[in-house]
């Protein structure tokens, strides 16, 4: 891949991707102070500043050196994690379902945005592929986030979700992995079990889903 075609690829990615991550996290550190946990809120942390999430490693050196390393197959990053402090909710085991599904439900709602985005252009009759393209970007990277985030092993958010739901003994037998869980998620990634049997169905039923929701708004605009 050639130096002129990544910055065609970071400049249709850049905006989707600042504002996946940041509206993901700011949104756990909103949840987690409307349920009793201010910490996120005190560091200043809940906010739309992209600044104040992204991370150099995990946020730009990481997904640049996987895309050249892998010809773009494979891409992975992550923001700086927003703090919270579960014990400081209010029902602790409860609130923290709510706390952790508020990231990748703000992602699937992006993703229905831009979306929607891209259905207004063809109906506007705007035929310029860079704004296309990046609506196409931005529902993907939302869906992706959403997808990957709800895997059920913690650290992500699909794990604490499973812990919350699970009866104490056995969600403290999960909560126990969130250490490892890291590692054992790459582990997972890398042997492709997490992209065959986790995400490709859900990134399926995720763009269905998607269409069933836009496809009043084509049908009224006549696409």
């Amino acid at each position: 891949m050639d130096f002129a075609e990544l910055i065609q690829k970071v400049a249709l990615y850049a905006l989707p991707v600042v504002f996946a991550i940041t509206v993901h996290e700011a949104a756990h550190g909103y949840a987690a102070r409307h349920f009793g946990d201010p910490t996120a809120w005190q560091m200043g942390r809940v906010t739309l500043n992209p600044m104040n999430h992204i991370d150099p490693i995990g946020t730009v050196l990481m997904p640049v050196l996987l895309y050249f390393a892998t010809a773009g197959q494979f891409l992975f990053g992550y923001a700086k994690p927003v703090p919270v402090d579960f014990g400081r909710l209010r029902k602790p085991k409860q609130h923290m379902i709510w706390v952790a599904l508020a990231g990748p439900g703000v992602n699937f709602i992006q993703a229905v945005l831009w979306g929607a985005a891209l259905v207004l252009l063809g109906a506007a009759g705007v035929s310029e592929p860079f704004f296309i393209e990046m609506c196409k970007a931005g529902v993907l990277v939302n869906l992706v986030m959403f997808a990957f985030n709800l895997f059920p092993l913690p650290p992500l958010d699909g794990g604490r979700i499973l812990v919350g739901l699970l009866p104490w003994r056995q969600a403290l037998l999960l909560s126990r992995v969130e250490p490892w869980g890291f590692f054992i998620v790459m582990a997972l990634v890398l042997t492709g079990i997490v992209s065959t049997w986790w995400m490709r169905p859900l990134m399926s039923m995720s763009y269905e889903a998607l269409g069933a929701l836009l496809r009043p708004l084509a049908i009224v605009l006549g696409r």
